[in-house]
């Protein structure tokens, strides 16, 4: 039925309980009082309505299963961070990248995870990797070189069709490029007292190949210590969110003059950020995980009210939610499933199962648990909103593809991998008194 339907089916229901259980002089009075109270009956149809579709959702994400798995590499390497290409067409394929442990970045087929490309150039500990938003074989890379570099997959050249490069004591740890493709922003560890946050232009990257971009400038005043992480807004591309070992997440509209200006709101989590990002109706709300397992929720739509920002703070996840599988054992990042209005967390234990968290203002609550993929630590995800599935890579060098309702054709699981990894988590935690917002 349709929500319209519902609803009149539900005030029908109602008026038929009144005439079944009180004495037909009183009908007229009972009536009355349906009448009176419908708005009561229809919002509370509604509700649960909500809570249906909600609860439609968590089934949903319940229920993914493994739908394809990477052959295995000739160099294992732990799988730091996976992007999607938004395809250009309609009828076009779409593409995976991975950034890998032994500074190489990979790309695959997004269907069948068959491996088409492979960029080895990097003379530094990998930072991220992100897609172009329009156009699909554009892929960005940053390093801990201090050079973020631009490679179109359709090339099979090890050569960068563009490189960012930063300053000479640069060493960058995070990067993110804006929704309009307009700005590349990367976040540096911090250098004797200095950490700053590098833009530049992206414009015409695909007419000047192979030469070097000099940053537009820099913002160096609003984090004390490595920002770890960066995230532009998904929809309003002067909006960027960063992330530090200092604890605090600033909020900025790159469109003002100066740094002073454009810092539109600091929030302190109590310790070292590992990841963050954007959520809530028309993505007004920005929260984050802590490298101590940490969870903060933000309402930025609250700033010039006089009601709390603070959505949700929960000192340590692996305490606050129940898991079985032998427990909660860490977080890796956010997940919000626009069509369901709703923001769940991904984390997991050590020997690779994979817990699915659902946030609301009363707390965490484990939704499902997805079993059998991993065989370790799992360190990336990536939501597909498009198919409604779930990309995932860890330390077993294993990048899997969710699906509702799937069924993996090869079920051959590889052992869990004893490599040493190139990348040491920073786990600092700072207890930073500043200001929680500006106004």
């Amino acid at each position: 039925l349709s929500l319209q339907q519902d609803v009149i089916a539900g005030f029908l229901y109602a008026i038929l309980i009144l005439v079944v259980f009180h004495p037909v002089v009183d009908l007229i009075d009972n009536f009355n009082l349906t009448y009176k109270y419908a708005p009561l009956i229809i919002i509370s149809w509604g509700e649960r309505l909500e809570m249906t579709a909600v609860e439609k959702v968590e089934e949903q994400l319940a229920g993914l299963r493994i739908a394809r798995r990477c052959a295995p590499s000739e160099e294992p390497a732990y799988l730091l961070d996976i992007a999607t290409s938004t395809p250009a067409h309609p009828a076009s394929g779409r593409l995976v990248a991975v950034s890998c442990s032994n500074k190489s970045v990979r790309v695959y087929d997004r269907d069948t995870l068959h491996l088409l490309r492979e960029y080895s150039s990097h003379p530094g500990t990998l930072s991220g990797v992100r897609f172009a938003h329009a156009c699909d074989s554009v892929v960005f890379s940053a390093c801990s070189e201090g050079a973020v570099k631009c490679w179109d997959v359709r090339s099979a050249t090890q050569k960068p069709m563009q490189v960012f490069s930063g300053y000479p004591s640069n060493i960058f740890v995070s990067f993110d490029v804006s929704c309009s493709d307009l700005i590349v922003c990367a976040g540096t560890e911090k250098a004797e007292k200095d950490t700053f946050l590098v833009f530049w232009d992206a414009r015409g990257i695909t007419d000047c190949a192979s030469t070097a971009k000099e940053p537009l400038g820099v913002y160096s005043e609003s984090h004390n210590d490595d920002i770890t992480k960066i995230c532009f807004h998904p929809i309003e591309p002067n909006l960027v969110v960063s992330g530090s070992t200092d604890g605090l997440v600033n909020v900025f509209d790159i469109n003002k003059d100066n740094e002073d200006d454009a810092l539109v709101s600091t929030c302190n989590s109590d310790s070292s950020v590992s990841s963050l990002g954007w959520s809530g109706k028309d993505y007004k709300q920005v929260y984050c995980v802590t490298h101590d397992e940490g969870f903060c929720w933000w309402d930025m739509a609250q700033l010039d009210t006089e009601e709390p920002i603070t959505l949700l703070h929960v000192l340590d996840a692996r305490e606050s939610v129940c898991a079985e599988n032998h427990g909660l054992h860490y977080l890796v990042g956010g997940l919000y499933h626009e069509k369901a209005g709703k923001l769940f967390l991904i984390g997991g234990t050590s020997t690779g199962n994979i817990h699915l968290i659902s946030c609301g203002t009363n707390g965490l609550s484990l939704v499902g648990t997805l079993g059998e993929g991993h065989s370790a630590t799992v360190r990336s995800f990536c939501w597909s909103p498009t198919d409604e599935s779930l990309l995932t890579g860890g330390e077993d060098a294993q990048l899997l593809l969710w699906k509702p309702g799937a069924m993996e054709r090869s079920l051959t699981k590889k052992a869990s991998l004893k490599i040493s990894s190139s990348v040491q988590k920073r786990v600092r935690v700072h207890n930073t008194s500043l200001k929680s917002r500006k106004k």
